[in-house]
């Protein structure tokens, strides 16, 4: 029985009361599986197929019935979690701190000023995120959207070829994608709950998920519509997490607050957006003698800790403490 089940899973015509030509639309509009019909909200599936509202009402509750999507027993969620899988950073200080690594099922950010090593730790997960799951990768391919034009080929050959792999096979399953613009940025986004399961992406990366937002809704008549679609791109790509057991990775960029005379005055852009919508938050700073100091500031599960890492042409490596 659970075979049969899975087969119609892949299979959007079994569902009730869609036809071939439903399940066409529902797969143009990125909507392959039954999974991510379901983690879809109605009005977004709508927007994306162009079938009615109440039609796709319809639609996501034949989609929870085929898999008994109700209330279940905490104990259901852990074995559901087991499946869950981790991606090393390279650095078993960072990994440690994050409970193992980068998980998937969530999504993880990491926050500070430039040059404080976070677009560096993202270059190493698109290396690492490639390997067997034995040897700390998530055996899958990578998308790395770009919204600031910092991710460099020639450093991902050389962290590869410092590892011993074959550079150029690991740049080819990299998927690069320049975001121009938050509209495009959007667009990307969008496209992805199709692209992932169709080429075996693993890894979703966007550097940084703030930085054209900032930039083109400026003052504060602004800032609502700001933050309404900053959340509406975040929880996508929470979808895509659950969807299809992938890990996602954000940065972001930190404001300084001047009436702040002690401590930090820095602190993350995007406000409460950001803050809720993200699994693992990690702050990064620059420490003494060309260290950065990561601290885990806010998380479900893992501890308010730190740890130090130093980057070198071989990538992230672990500072003794």
């Amino acid at each position: 029985m659970e075979g049969e089940t899975e087969i119609k899973k892949d299979d959007l015509a079994a569902l009730e009361g869609v036809g071939p030509a439903m399940a066409s639309k529902l797969k143009s509009g990125g909507l392959t599986t039954v999974e991510a019909i379901i983690v879809t909200p109605p009005r977004e599936m709508a927007e994306k197929t162009g079938i009615g509202f109440n039609t796709c009402l319809k639609i996501a509750a034949a989609a929870r019935k085929l898999v008994h999507v109700d209330f279940i027993t905490a104990e259901e969620l852990w074995k559901k979690r087991q499946n869950m899988l981790r991606c090393s950073t390279g650095s078993k200080n960072i990994d440690t701190l994050l409970g193992g690594g980068i998980e998937t099922q969530a999504m993880t950010e990491f926050i500070g000023e430039y040059g404080v090593g976070k677009t560096q730790i993202c270059l190493m997960l698109c290396v690492f995120a490639q390997l067997p799951s034995e040897k700390g990768g998530l055996d899958g391919k990578v998308v790395y959207v770009d919204t600031e034009g910092t991710f460099m080929p020639e450093r991902v050959y050389e962290i590869a070829s410092a590892m011993g792999l074959d550079s150029h096979e690991t740049l080819e399953n990299i998927f690069l994608a320049r975001a121009y613009n938050s509209s495009h940025q959007c667009l990307l986004i969008d496209r992805l709950s199709e692209f992932c399961p169709e080429n075996n992406v693993k890894l979703v990366i966007v550097d940084s998920m703030i930085g054209h937002f900032r930039g083109e809704y400026i003052g504060r008549e602004h800032l609502s519509e700001r933050q309404q679609k900053l959340n509406g791109l975040l929880h996508r790509l929470l979808r895509l997490t659950e969807a299809f057991n992938l890990s996602v990775v954000v940065t972001n960029q930190v404001q300084a607050n001047p009436a702040q005379f002690f401590g930090d005055p820095n602190r993350p852009a995007g406000g409460h957006v950001m803050a809720h919508a993200c699994t693992h938050r990690v702050y990064l700073r620059k420490g003494s003698k060309g260290t950065r100091l990561a601290k885990i500031i806010d998380s479900p599960y893992l501890p308010e800790n730190s740890t130090r890492f130093r980057i070198t042409e071989k990538g992230i490596e672990d500072v003794e403490d």
